[in-house]
């Protein structure tokens, strides 16, 4: 039987990769990337449940994480071009990744909307030999 709920953790950058918690469970870990920290929250949530508990899967974990850790980690992305494709104001999103600014739900919603759909673009690019 699966689990039907989802546990957020809150995500923060360390020097030697990740670490994660959760408000709703007190349950805590560690990875070197995010999937090994997916893998180490499965894991965890199995330990401190039961074992008649239902099957706990990535399905089940939901992660957070701010602007500035996001693009810290995820070098490779440009915030400003982010910014201009989701008709933000670059120094507004700038303030944003840079901590300065927490930006609302809306905006958030916003720029998740937006780098969702440059992976969408991603998963489905092929490159030619």
């Amino acid at each position: 039987m699966k689990l039907k709920k989802k546990f957020k953790f809150i995500v923060e950058k360390t020097e030697t990769g990740f670490s994660a918690f959760s408000e709703d469970t007190p349950v805590y870990t560690t990875g070197k990337n995010i999937t090994e920290l997916q893998n180490n929250i499965v894991e965890a949530i199995e330990l401190a449940f039961d074992a008649t508990q239902p099957k706990f899967s990535k399905e089940n974990v939901e992660l957070e994480m701010d602007l500035k850790q996001f693009f810290s980690y995820y070098k490779v992305l440009n915030s400003r071009y982010l910014a201009e494709r989701i008709g933000m104001n670059p120094t507004l999103f700038s303030q944003y990744v840079n901590g300065h600014k927490k930006p609302s739900a809306k905006q958030t919603i916003r720029i998740l909307n937006g780098l969702n759909e440059i992976g969408r673009e991603l998963a489905n690019l092929q490159f030619t030999g």
